[in-house]
């Protein structure tokens, strides 16, 4: 079954808003490596009940309006990776974690390093908060949307005066 997409103009760039199974499958950005979300076939649509949810929130989100998203997400991936992606969610707006804290937090404290791989591999970028997942020293740590966007989504959400030009 193909999915559907739509593009969406950002603070952080153009992102490509993906629904899957009639859910948020993902959320790809302009740098996006190649096969680093795998979704298969893609169809651009325009009037997709899930994706214009998306923008909208989304929208919210970037004028500092909200802090908490409600959709529908269709996480693919490893059952690892989903606990990895599912930690994410619960990471409080406005604050961090450490991948060791993400690990410790799915009960394998070892996992340091699969945490940080799944962290990159995270579908649904900004919804699943990757970016608010920062090295052991406080650090900014890679980041598929660049580190210029993860330092603008912290700045946004410690409701600093986030610029940015894309």
């Amino acid at each position: 079954m193909p999915c559907e997409y739509t593009l969406m103009p950002s603070p952080v760039g153009e992102l490509t808003l993906v629904a899957r199974h009639g859910k948020l499958g993902a959320i790809l950005w302009q740098t996006e490596r190649a096969n680093r979300v795998r979704l298969g076939e893609l169809i651009e649509t325009n009037d997709s009940l899930v994706l214009l949810e998306a923008q909208r929130q989304l929208n919210e989100y970037f004028a500092g309006t909200r802090s908490q998203f409600e959709l529908e997400l269709d996480f693919a991936g490893t059952d690892f990776q989903k606990q990895v992606w599912q930690a994410l969610l619960t990471i409080p707006f406005g604050e961090t974690r450490s991948y060791s804290q993400i690990a410790e937090q799915i009960g394998n404290p070892k996992a340091v390093r699969a945490v940080g791989a799944a962290n990159g591999r995270n579908p649904i970028s900004i919804i699943a908060p990757c970016h608010r997942v920062v090295g052991a020293s406080g650090g900014l740590t890679g980041f598929a949307g660049g580190l210029e966007a993860k330092q603008y989504l912290l700045t946004l959400e410690n409701r600093g005066q986030a610029k940015l030009a894309f």
